[in-house]
């Protein structure tokens, strides 16, 4: 039974991620959040447990998204080796960092980050013509100037930290950084995909040492990671995510996005709610 329901969890995840251009976590971590409740877990391990487990199946979906990307020759693999090891190192240290806060602080941390990204979705469409017009003139005169290799290390392990305790795969932030040094708006979004990858890995090792250590009372867990939870959703997002790439082409994007950046808006507020009754 417990299967089935990530299995469904998985199903919505993908779908929703296709349809909305969106990371799985900001919609994987209120989904988990809201069935580990219902399953009675200890408040205490909810939260980092969504995360833990978020992360893990992030390591899935990013491969996936990092083979699409590649082909189309849109990840920067330079700059990939540049952000990769700060990347590592931040989000293990973060799920470190993670493990110490109380599962009640976690919730007031993700419920406003959730509201950030909401608040982002919700009139990033405003700017989306001058950013393509950014794109056309970036691809055309090439002025990338990206900062020294320490500089993109150090930047690497900040992400890396922050994505750990958002249990997401970077996206929202490593796009930001790569467009902030005129990357074309293309190739920042495929080298953040390639990104996923180590923050996913290091991230899901770190939830899963750090919660082994904390010696969590819960069934069917490694650490802070749900190994039924990570398959159920890993093996119907690599399917959904397709689908629901499809129906975004169908629907009104930015409709989409303002339907998304409610939800988000809602479940933001819900994690406040829960975090300070």
């Amino acid at each position: 039974m417990e299967l089935i329901i990530f299995l469904i969890i998985g199903a919505l995840a993908g779908f929703a991620a296709g349809l909305f251009g969106v990371g799985g976590g900001t919609i994987i971590v209120p989904l988990l959040f809201i069935v580990f409740t219902q399953m009675g877990y200890s408040p205490d391990n909810i939260m980092h447990l969504a995360l833990g487990t978020s992360l893990a199946t992030i390591i899935v979906t990013s491969i996936s998204s990092l083979m699409a990307h590649n082909k189309k020759g849109a990840v920067m693999w330079p700059v990939f080796k540049n952000l990769a090891p700060g990347l590592a190192v931040g989000c293990f240290l973060g799920a470190g960092i993670a493990g110490q806060i109380s599962g009640l602080y976690l919730q007031l941390i993700v419920g406003v980050f959730l509201l950030w990204v909401a608040y982002k979705m919700f009139f990033g469409g405003k700017k989306k013509v001058a950013s393509h017009a950014n794109d056309v003139s970036n691809a055309n005169h090439n002025n990338i100037e990206l900062p020294s290799k320490p500089k993109q290390l150090a930047a690497g392990g900040v992400i890396g930290v922050a994505s750990a305790i958002f249990g997401i795969g970077g996206g929202s932030l490593t796009v930001p950084y790569l467009t902030r040094y005129h990357v074309v708006m293309q190739k920042a979004v495929g080298t953040s995909a390639a990104c996923g990858l180590p923050i996913a890995i290091a991230g899901a090792l770190g939830y899963m040492v750090f919660g082994t250590q904390a010696q969590i009372n819960v069934p069917n867990t490694i650490g802070f990671v749900h190994i039924y939870a990570f398959l159920g959703i890993s093996i119907m997002s690599f399917f959904t995510a397709k689908i629901g790439a499809k129906v975004a082409h169908i629907l009104s994007p930015a409709l989409l996005k303002k339907c998304f950046a409610l939800l988000l808006t809602v479940v933001g507020f819900y994690f406040l709610y829960k975090g300070l009754i």
